[in-house]
């Protein structure tokens, strides 16, 4: 095939074409490139620009899309933020704190973190303690974390921790994990505090129960409570340590694979008001 000579419009070179690809052009009008990029930079209409900003003299490239687009052509943005800032009408305000009136540029009432005056808590120690006492004469016992969620913060700022806020009122503080056994009133051993309200729930409504019964197939894991073909968990600590929420994804699944009639409780189940009622209905009629 025989090659003929032609010239790219945009940088002059000459370059190399069939006499097919020739007519082809001359019939339709089609002007020829050499390269994509004479191409592309021969259909792109660049309009060479100064930086808007004074004292800048960038030589800036924009299309005449982008030049429809804004009113002025900045070379950067922290060249259009120093023009645009500067056009801002600043508003000087005052310290509100009345030991202060610095004035300062902004939106914010104060000047500093340090003038923003601290606002006195209703919790003192006394009244802390009283929650306390209040809570042990309605319900016979010291209340957890989560039934007095609201003094938890205001108990430790003052006290340093919630247990030594429970010391201070004159009891001992609950067990970390599973450090001591409760006792119900049916002789059985427990694990927690919440776990033998439980327990003691099923014994004032006489259902026989067992405690710690193994799951099918040794798989090594114990329920908390079994009561005929229902396996009962109580996950009191779900949400607050990794170990213990892996090892209660564990049980769901297993019970979901044996096909095991699993009831979950929750201290909200128990705190701070008690819904034994309604989750165990089952074993009421």
């Amino acid at each position: 095939m025989r090659l003929l000579p032609v010239f790219c419009i945009q940088c002059g070179k000459t370059f190399y074409r069939s006499r097919k690809r020739i007519n082809e052009s001359s019939k339709f009008g089609w002007k020829s490139f050499c390269s994509d990029p004479c191409y592309r930079k021969f259909h792109t209409k660049l309009v060479i620009l100064t930086c808007a900003r004074p004292n800048c003299g960038k030589i800036i490239k924009r299309t005449p899309i982008e030049l429809r687009r804004v009113k002025a052509s900045y070379c950067s943005h922290s060249c259009a933020a120093l023009i645009i800032n500067s056009t801002r009408h600043k508003k000087i305000r005052t310290c509100a704190n009345p030991l202060c009136k610095s004035q300062f540029m902004g939106n914010r009432k104060y000047c500093s973190l340090s003038c923003i005056p601290v606002r006195k808590s209703k919790y003192t120690k006394r009244t802390i303690l009283a929650d306390i006492l209040s809570f042990v004469r309605d319900y016979g016992r010291i209340p957890t974390k989560r039934e007095l969620n609201r003094l938890y913060r205001e108990a430790r700022k003052n006290f340093g921790t919630w247990n030594k806020a429970i010391e201070k009122a004159g009891f001992n503080p609950n067990p970390v994990m599973f450090a001591s056994k409760f006792v119900s009133k049916d002789g059985h051993k427990c694990d927690s505090m919440a776990e033998r309200i439980i327990d003691d729930w099923f014994y004032s409504r006489k259902t026989k129960h067992e405690r710690n019964s193994p799951y099918p197939g040794n798989q090594g894991l114990k329920v908390d409570f079994r009561i005929g073909g229902f396996w009962i968990e109580f996950f009191g600590l779900s949400g607050e340590h990794k170990r213990y929420d892996q090892l209660k994804r564990k049980k769901i699944r297993l019970a979901k694979k044996l096909g095991l009639n699993l009831v979950s409780i929750y201290p909200k189940d128990l705190f701070p008001k008690s819904k034994l009622s309604d989750k165990f209905a089952f074993l009421l009629k």
